[in-house]
């Protein structure tokens, strides 16, 4: 009797798989797809010079929307499916702490950029303030310093920044394709 092996079928391909065939799917109300925010954001990573780990996080960082079938159902009901926690937890069987953790903090981010930075309120799209008040609205003083201190609580604020910019309907990015040596330099070895 001969036993027969299966090889694991190779992360980066299954990831990229899921965000070509789900990345079309609405945006939260933005007017770009899930895929077009994911290649502005590590197109925007990748331009400030990031390392491969911070560049995986940008373009992975709402893979938890397209891996939850009912994340829709619950953000038009008005909850929150915890989109990265979701994403935390699917892709750290992939990844480290560079990749998983600012992709964890991201939102966490936007509430910690809210309770610090006057301006950034008015900057944000009506889709973003909608789902910060379904995450727990601006940081209080206790919150914002915990946060700050975090590991790679610095890393999420950068991606944070790059999560409101990668909204444009028109932007010009790499095809996926492009950041496939970015995700294969990340993985865990």
């Amino acid at each position: 009797m001969s036993v027969q092996m299966t090889v694991p079928a190779d992360p980066v391909e299954m990831i990229f798989e899921i965000l070509a065939r789900k990345g079309g799917a609405d945006y939260g109300g933005e007017r770009v797809s899930q895929l077009q925010h994911a290649l502005q954001c590590a197109m925007l990573a990748e331009q400030a010079g990031s390392p491969a780990p911070l560049i995986t996080a940008a373009l992975l960082h709402d893979i938890g929307h397209l891996i939850d079938a009912q994340a829709h159902q619950m953000r038009d009901s008005g909850q929150d499916a915890r989109h990265e926690v979701q994403a935390e937890r699917y892709l750290k069987q992939w990844f480290g702490p560079d990749v998983t953790q600012p992709v964890r903090l991201h939102v966490d981010a936007k509430r910690y950029l809210c309770a610090t930075d006057i301006a950034y309120w008015d900057s944000l799209s009506d889709g973003s303030k909608h789902s910060l008040e379904m995450q727990g609205g601006p940081f209080d003083r206790a919150e914002e310093l915990e946060f700050i201190d975090l590991p790679y609580a610095r890393d999420a604020v950068m991606l944070r920044r790059w999560d409101d910019m990668a909204k444009l309907r028109d932007a010009v990015t790499p095809p996926l394709e492009h950041f496939r040596q970015h995700v294969a330099a990340s993985l865990l070895e």
